[in-house]
């Protein structure tokens, strides 16, 4: 068994998951080596230049109740440049009936704390709202870690409730489609429970919104590296891994990059499910090829400059046509004039190898279509970034193939939003990984493991 002496980890992959592991074991007094294959942090959560403008590839948001990323927040000293909502607070866009409605909250306790939002909701109707309610308060009996919910889908579970199509469209998917990147029919039963007891029904100020006011970048990147080099990480950029080799009895691990052969007492594997099989020693986990079968999902960001200002919010979101959530990132890419809006478009298989003259021809007419100033305004620059395996497939059974953090093989662990956290594939869920396989880690090392960031039954 390995001694309470050893102390050197490889972290490989440098992610939301593997950053959280190494910060994680390098606080703990562990020499900590973290390899990534790209010549940044940050995983799929990411900015680029793009001539002036400094643009993420994709809008990323987290939730009050999200504690394990506001770990990660404050520990990067980010916190301030991705503040939370003082309440929930959505604006809902329905272009076809012209009007406005609004998810809010107030500080009346679960479940009151929706009540009022949703009686003056104008996207519903009375009796379809006093279903959501009843539905709403059925969700709170369902235990999202029971393997039977995982089987099943969410909407077969919304119909058997009493959700009509226009309630799924104006509030169930209008949610679950932006968290967990699928339409209710095709959800896991289990993810979904998941998200809206512990977002909607856990604490009344859980589902409050917070994202970043500075680019991506400069929280998952910059900030983090600079957290990890002050932690002592020794953090290796454009390091592909090629072969993870147990070291035997007694011996120690052994990570080949391009460069260099690394030994270390513990590995954590903070990388995609294909990659992480195909990194895998023989005997780490009794079903490895269950790696292979958890599929991806796409999300599109359309991102549009206009000469001027055409919304007033910071956010919004839309029924009745193709766009989903709509935020303004002018301040927080450099733009020094106009308005620059970016579009985030999950559930995007059927868009993803659309041509951008097309995305350009259906997307332009829709804002129009929704916000009257953009009817008058210049279009200066229309680009789409497009993530084709952006997320794990949220799909019924998927929950059966995710692993945890311990292998079979002592000193091997593994992190990723993909493992099994209980969470979709968020930020949340892969800082989440990441705090789990360190603190798996630790413990296999003999070391004292750390306290919880969040609370497991979250």
């Amino acid at each position: 068994m390995t001694t309470a002496a050893a102390r050197e980890a490889v972290v490989v992959g440098g992610g939301l998951a593997g950053t959280a592991a190494a910060l994680a074991l390098a606080d703990a007094g562990v020499r900590v080596t973290l390899l990534e294959g790209r010549p940044r942090l940050g995983g799929l959560a990411f900015s680029f230049q793009r001539g002036g403008l400094t643009v993420d590839n994709g809008q990323h948001v987290y939730l009050r109740c999200c504690t394990a990323y506001r770990w990660f927040l404050d520990r990067v000293d980010g916190a301030a440049l991705a503040p939370v909502q003082d309440r929930l607070d959505v604006p809902v866009l329905d272009a076809g009936r012209g009007r406005l409605g609004r998810l809010r909250r107030n500080a009346l306790p679960v479940p009151l704390h929706l009540g009022p939002s949703l009686a003056r909701y104008p996207h519903l109707s009375l009796a379809e709202k006093a279903a959501v309610g009843r539905a709403a308060l059925a969700l709170r009996h369902l235990d999202p870690a029971d393997p039977a919910l995982d089987r099943q889908d969410f909407g077969s579970w919304l119909r058997r409730h009493g959700q009509s199509p226009r309630a799924v469209a104006a509030l169930w998917d209008l949610v679950g489609v932006a968290t967990l990147n699928a339409v209710a029919d095709d959800a896991s039963l289990a993810l979904a429970a998941k998200v809206f007891r512990t977002g909607l029904l856990s604490d009344a100020g859980a589902a409050d919104i917070g994202w970043a006011h500075v680019p991506l970048g400069e929280l998952h990147h910059t900030r983090a590296l600079t957290s990890l080099d002050k932690a002592g990480v020794r953090t290796v950029l454009r390091a592909r891994v090629r072969g993870v080799t147990p070291g035997g009895e007694g011996a120690r691990w052994q990570v080949e990059t391009g460069d260099e052969t690394l030994t270390a007492d513990t590995v954590v594997l903070a990388v995609p499910p294909a990659e992480t099989h195909e990194l895998l020693p023989g005997g780490a986990l009794d079903e490895p090829e269950k790696l292979t079968r958890i599929g991806t999902a796409p999300i599109i960001n359309i991102h549009v400059l206009y000469d001027r200002k055409v919304v007033r919010r910071p956010f919004f979101t839309a029924l009745d046509g193709p766009v989903q959530w709509v935020f303004d990132r002018t301040e927080a890419s450099g733009l020094d004039h106009g308005q620059y809006l970016a579009l985030s478009q999950s559930t995007a298989q059927a868009e993803i190898d659309t041509p951008v003259a097309d995305l350009r021809a259906r997307y332009l007419p829709e804002l129009e279509r929704l916000l009257p100033a953009a009817r008058t305004a210049r279009v200066e620059d229309f680009f789409v970034t497009r993530e084709r395996t952006a997320t794990f497939a949220a799909v019924p059974g998927v929950g059966a193939l995710r692993p945890g953090p311990a292998t079979r093989l002592p000193g091997l662990h593994l992190a990723g939003a993909w493992t099994a956290t209980g969470w979709p594939a968020t930020m949340e869920g892969a800082v989440r990984s990441g705090l789990n396989a360190a603190s798996d880690a630790l413990g296999a090392l003999g070391r004292p493991r750390p306290a919880p960031v969040f609370d497991e039954a979250a």
